[in-house]
């Protein structure tokens, strides 16, 4: 090192050389923790915290394959009176939609007691039932044009300030009716309370339902000669997918592994003896790889196998993640170290079978054949009308579809009259 290179460098021991690693080090010291705290502000993670939630999604296959807008004019009654509703008891059964999402329930495991802030976002839909009572849900109850805001706007509800208790052991509301809400409750997730306008209230979970008019993430075109041409229509691979049959006593399922892009399905093979047992466990499993805990699957298959497997035919599948996210964005703050959802799709079919069994029960006035097919046989007879060119047969089709709206009218009446009279234990 030359001279005039030594001129330029401070000493280490010096006053100034002291001073300046000093302001450094400080400068250093002040960066680090700007940089740590935006970063613990950004994220804002509850490490003890973890969110699972599980829903259906459920359509009716068209004659192109896409999922149509209808309604389940004859649905019934199934969730408990304390059940908060979008415009009353019966709204969502008279609103169309292509998609109804039916029974999310988002469960909380944490190891302390915290409380979370909640919103979900249902992408050109409405919130339709819910419970706890919510904090907030738009649009209000008073819109008009609720058809116009579901086409252009997405519905939303949310829940502030919900206590999450895993030590509490609060009594949960319920009342003599059965009804597949309380089977949810079969987990070891924490006890949720929420201070309301009404005063508290205890659950097990947050519970929501709702209707829109987003396209479904699956087609089936079912083919003249039966068979069902299943589309993917996200952009990953739906997991698992069953093409289910049942008529009277006799079952039969076709499974698929991982669909991409499509596949072409044989009509089930029926079976007086096949049972439900030979399905139901491959199903759960599938449901805790998507990750669901076992207690929480279960509780899903019981709630929903009765439906599931109905007369008629149907896909049921997996939903891909991808797509609940898309039409189902969930915020919760602060945030869960893991956050877990897995939905099952329902697209019902309307099959020559079906068809046929729907069109002979109609001629012969067989009503307890026209009743397995519940919700769902309202768009069913619209669609054999809007193909049916016999004038004899499209008149028992449309006498036949009368007859719904007025038990529709009728039971939604009853509903409304049983809500008066329940009584909370």
């Amino acid at each position: 090192m030359n001279r005039e290179s030594r001129r330029f460098l401070l000493p280490r021991h010096t006053p100034v050389a002291r001073r300046v690693r000093r302001a450094c080090i400080f400068l250093s010291s002040l960066l680090l923790c700007v940089s740590l705290t935006a970063n613990a502000q950004k994220t804002n993670i509850d490490p003890g915290l973890i969110a699972h939630e599980w829903g259906t999604f459920t359509s009716v296959a068209g004659e192109t394959g896409q999922a149509v807008e209808w309604l389940p004019l004859n649905g019934p009654g199934d969730l408990p009176s304390f059940v908060e509703h979008f415009r009353g008891i019966g709204f969502k059964v008279g609103l169309g939609g292509t998609i109804r999402m039916e029974t999310p329930v988002l469960y909380f495991y944490s190891t302390h007691d915290t409380t979370v802030d909640v919103s979900v976002s249902f992408v050109h839909g409405l919130i339709t039932e819910w419970y706890p009572q919510a904090t907030h849900v738009e649009p209000s109850p008073s819109l008009n044009n609720v058809a116009f805001f579901q086409q252009q706007s997405s519905g939303s509800i949310s829940w502030n300030s919900v206590g999450v208790q895993p030590s509490a052991n609060p009594v949960f509301p319920q009342e003599i009716q059965p009804s597949h809400y309380y089977a949810a409750r079969h987990t070891n997730s924490s006890p949720l309370r929420i201070s309301t306008y009404s005063g508290e209230e205890s659950e097990k979970f947050l519970f929501y339902r709702g209707v829109s008019v987003a396209p479904a993430p699956l087609f089936a075109l079912v083919l003249p000669n039966g068979q069902i041409e299943a589309m993917n229509q996200s952009s990953i691979e739906i997991p698992k997918l069953i093409l289910f049959e049942r008529r009277g006593e006799k079952i039969g399922f076709r499974e698929v592994n991982t669909l991409r892009e499509g596949a072409i399905l044989d009509p089930p093979i029926l079976d007086a003896s096949l049972a439900l047992d030979s399905l139901l466990p491959d199903l759960e499993s599938s449901l805790i790889s998507g990750g669901l805990y076992p207690e929480e699957a279960h509780a899903m298959l019981a709630s929903w196998k009765d439906s599931w497997f109905e007369e008629g035919s149907r896909l049921i599948y997996i939903v891909p993640s991808s797509f609940v996210e898309k039409i189902l964005p969930l915020s919760i703050e602060p945030q869960p170290a893991a956050i877990r959802r897995v939905f099952v799709g329902r697209m019902e079919l309307l099959t020559p079978a079906t068809q046929n069994a729907i069109e002979t029960a109609v001629a012969t006035h067989d009503q307890l054949t026209l009743a397995k097919y519940g919700r769902f046989l309202a768009p069913m007879i619209e669609s054999i009308l809007h193909k049916a060119t016999d004038p004899a047969r499209t008149a028992q089709l449309n006498e036949a579809l009368q007859q719904i709206y007025v038990s529709y009218a009728a039971q939604n009446q009853l509903r409304q009259a049983l809500s008066l009279t329940r009584v909370l234990p």
